[in-house]
């Protein structure tokens, strides 16, 4: 029998180690209201993103659809015309309601699970927004490690995206949770 060399076990966890780096220069910032509103804004993203590729049945899509959700992030904090979060939930409900007229939230039990994925982490960021920031910091910081819990468990199922994405996510929302709560 043979063992596969350490090295490619360490490689074939690329994304569990780029999720950490990630969410390590992510988390600066995670100790103030401020950069705690930013992690909740972004935070629909990653449910978004489950909904979306879901939708299209095409979890090829799941890291270009990351891509560009990024883009929309940075784009709009350079103009600083629109919350990031606006426009995620704006998609949303577009993908929701087309989802819905079409018969899929009905008939595609995926898609009705990724819908109440939506609805869930996004509303625990929302309601962090519009509370106190003392316990919006909580309600943001479940939501990332709940969503993060998500991940593990689509991974596990490897189901709806792709598994790259899964591992690396939970690894970004397990570590941002832990840095919004410990305000790092």
């Amino acid at each position: 029998m043979t063992t596969t060399p350490w090295y490619r076990r360490i490689a074939a966890r690329w994304p569990a180690a780029l999720g950490l780096g990630m969410s390590l220069l992510m988390a600066g910032g995670a100790g103030t209201d401020d950069g705690m509103r930013g992690f909740a804004e972004i935070l629909p993203l990653l449910p978004l993103l489950y909904l979306v590729v879901a939708t299209l049945e095409r979890r090829r899509a799941t890291w270009p659809l990351l891509g560009a959700g990024f883009a929309v992030i940075f784009l709009l904090r350079a103009v600083d015309l629109i919350s990031p979060g606006a426009v995620f939930w704006a998609v949303a409900l577009v993908v929701l309601v087309w989802n819905a007229v079409g018969g899929r939230l009905r008939r595609d039990g995926t898609v009705r699970l990724q819908a109440v994925g939506m609805l869930v982490f996004g509303g625990l960021a929302l309601a962090g927004l519009v509370v106190d920031p003392a316990v919006g910091r909580y309600l943001v910081a479940a939501g990332w490690f709940f969503h993060g819990v998500w991940d593990v468990v689509h991974l596990t199922l490897n189901r709806v995206v792709a598994r790259s994405f899964a591992e690396w996510c939970a690894v970004v929302d397990v570590v941002v949770a832990a840095a919004i709560v410990l305000r790092l």
